[in-house]
């Protein structure tokens, strides 16, 4: 029997310790979430709270936008635990594909910050007077677009994982990149409530989930290379 790990063993075993890791620190877990709600509240009070602006008009680009932020919160963690600890040398030592690796992470990243975000959004729709029949879209399009947020995310996080102090330069690099996906998937939400077909932006979501999905473990494993060299 072969002792090279195969993709999904390896898989299989850093997924095991991310998720060990979170369960250790489980409050880490529901910041992203928090502060969400944190924005959200921010929003209903400056707009004044009321029901026909905050439902029909600023409901879903609020949530979009608080997801956005929260996603920041933990993007600089990232790879910098595994930079400081000598993990990510080990990494390029591995018999396994540093993308996939790469790959690995950003969903375990996925999977203990932006679920539980995620699981919040129902409430956030509630503070905002979000309509009951916008929120299955709402979800469809976090859904879509919040893995794209971790995938350039990775990357982002890969450039600055050499530095000591990157948490500002990092939201800089990454907000940037982030807006394309804030305006389509808020805006499929917005046209779907006008009855207009959100069918071309939802294309689109998916198609820069598939690109990112396929290139930004590469250029995160080339970023990594770059930076331990």
């Amino acid at each position: 029997m072969s002792a090279t790990p195969s993709l999904f063993q390896a898989a299989r075993a850093l997924l095991a310790r991310d998720l060990r890791l979170v369960w250790h620190r489980r409050g880490d877990a529901l910041q992203p979430a928090l502060f969400a709600l944190l924005v959200v509240v921010m929003f209903a009070l400056a707009l004044g709270g009321g029901r026909q602006v905050l439902g029909d008009f600023v409901a879903p680009y609020a949530i979009w936008v608080a997801v956005l932020l929260a996603g920041l919160l933990s993007l600089d963690s990232l790879f910098r635990g595994d930079a400081e600890d000598g993990s990510l040398e080990q990494w390029l030592l591995a018999p396994v594909p540093l993308a996939w690796l790469v790959a690995v992470r950003t969903l375990a990243h996925w999977l203990t910050t932006t679920v539980p975000l995620l699981a919040a959004v129902p409430l956030l729709g509630e503070f905002l007077y979000l309509p009951h029949a916008q929120l299955p879209m709402l979800m469809l399009t976090l859904l879509l677009g919040t893995p794209v947020l971790n995938l350039l995310g990775a990357v982002i996080a890969a450039l600055t994982v050499g530095l000591k102090r990157s948490g500002i330069l990092v939201a800089l690099l990454a907000l940037p990149l982030y807006v394309p996906v804030l305006v389509f998937g808020a805006g499929s939400v917005a046209a779907s409530a006008q009855g207009l077909d959100p069918a071309g932006a939802l294309l689109l979501m998916a198609a820069m989930l598939v690109a990112s999905a396929v290139l930004a473990p590469l250029a995160a494993a080339a970023a990594i290379r770059i930076a331990q060299s």
